[in-house]
């Protein structure tokens, strides 16, 4: 807020002071609202966006079949440990090395077909050399014609030879393209960690694996060494977190504990996008996923166990705060006095307020020396647990209303209060 903003609404505010004395003695008359207060002081505080979510494994890999067929062994069993490279289970082969040696004989035949074109095109194109030869020689030993259809011949041949030479790169394809549908049968670990999901027993059929369809997944391997909470953000926090940002995350299986980690990723598009035909952004929340990696996971931490991660967005030092609880908006009543005072006594056409309405104002009811209250605008940084962070508005050693947040609904700019007993501040209002 700029410095003559603030001298603004403080003229603004003297000017009106009389105007609202009236109400001051009006309600003094009436039966004070006991209330709360606290002083405002200087506190540090740590801003949180709070969320829950679930823990995954940083890295893991779901196992789908690439071809289909009966599962003739499977060796391991879930929760079992792997190294990369070892054994999974085995889809029954037999078809496949069927497959395999069919084309395995078709290339033996493509090869054998290339060398017999081969063959006769070396035999033609020996012949149409001779005949070319004799024809320099003598012209009367061969015709022209005779020569041309030699070398159409062995052009021909050569076409066939060619021909056959593809054929068995065809077949070789072939073999290579069945050895490899056998190789498929025989499915190992691509890391190393653990089985955390095994959905299939031997004996079961398995499937080709397509994208979204869950009846395809085999098994799941999972590195447990570095784990991620996966929490969902509300899209008004979403701005506040920043990538490395640190986070206390808690894990329900784990009660009293405490998880350190940081933000290692933020989502650039909502969990559930919203469709522009069916729904729109106000019938539904929009979340953001954001994944924080745990510094120092527990041993028997799981895949899939509920979580709820505190990201500590900003911090401040030394600075003025008052409680969450005092914030409010001003009445009606008062912001239009206030407003109308301002402008209309002839020092500024010009309202402090900008043209907003009431909703707008925040601020607090500061406890005057008389055993009043007055609406003072405040304006507020970070929010830590239980206090704001006052950027304007407020001078240290002022005391604020408090609670309850029904007496505080209650309260007028001018309202008598008393405060609560036990609290000592009261025997201050008193004096």
């Amino acid at each position: 807020m700029s410095r003559g903003r603030k001298i603004l609404i403080g003229v603004g505010v003297a000017a009106v002071v009389g105007v609202l004395a009236a109400r001051a003695v009006m309600a003094g008359g009436e039966d004070a609202i006991t209330v709360r207060a606290e002083d405002v002081e200087r506190r540090d505080l740590v801003a949180k966006v709070r969320a829950s979510g679930h823990i995954e494994p940083k890295r893991s890999v779901d196992i789908s079949a690439d071809i289909s067929g009966r599962i003739v062994q499977l060796p391991v069993e879930e929760g079992q440990n792997v190294s990369e490279g070892d054994l999974l289970l085995i889809i029954d082969p037999t078809q496949y090395e069927a497959a395999m040696r069919r084309a395995e004989a078709s290339l033996a035949e493509a090869r054998a077909r290339e060398v017999q074109a081969r063959t006769e095109y070396t035999q033609a194109q020996r012949d149409a050399d001779r005949m070319s030869q004799l024809k320099e020689r003598t012209e009367d030993l061969v015709t022209d014609q005779e020569v041309e259809q030699a070398i159409t011949v062995a052009e021909v041949r050569k076409s066939f030879w060619e021909a056959a030479e593809h054929g068995v790169a065809n077949a070789r394809a072939a073999v290579s393209e069945a050895r490899d549908r056998v190789d498929k049968t025989v499915i190992r670990a691509p890391m190393t960690g653990r089985i955390t999901r095994l959905s299939v027993e031997k004996g079961e059929t398995a499937i080709v694996g397509t994208m979204n369809n869950p009846g395809s997944l085999l098994l799941t391997v999972a590195d447990l060494s570095e784990m991620e909470a996966v929490i969902e953000v509300d899209e008004t926090d979403v701005p506040e977190i920043s990538i490395g940002d640190s986070a206390s995350v808690e894990i329900d299986a784990f009660p009293n504990r405490r998880f350190a980690g940081r933000v290692t990723k933020i989502g650039n598009s909502s969990i559930r996008p919203v469709s522009s035909v069916t729904s729109t952004a106000s019938d539904q929340a929009i979340d953001f996923e954001v994944r924080i990696s745990l510094d120092e996971p527990p041993e028997a931490i799981r895949p899939d166990l509920s979580a709820t991660a505190n990201v500590v967005t900003a911090t401040r030092e030394d600075v003025l705060a008052i409680p969450i609880i005092a914030l409010t908006l001003i009445d009606e009543e008062d912001f239009e006095l206030l407003e109308n005072e301002l402008t209309g006594d002839g020092e500024t056409d010009e309202s402090p307020f900008e043209g907003r309405d009431a909703s707008q104002i925040e601020g607090v009811y500061v406890v005057e020396e008389d055993g009043v209250v007055r609406f003072r605008p405040v304006e507020i940084g970070v929010t830590g647990d239980n206090y704001f962070e006052v950027l304007d508005g407020l001078d240290e050693g002022q005391t604020v209303v408090s609670g309850s947040y029904q007496a505080i609904r209650e309260l007028r700019d001018g309202t008598s209060i008393e405060i609560e007993e036990g609290d000592d501040r009261s025997a201050r209002s008193e004096n």
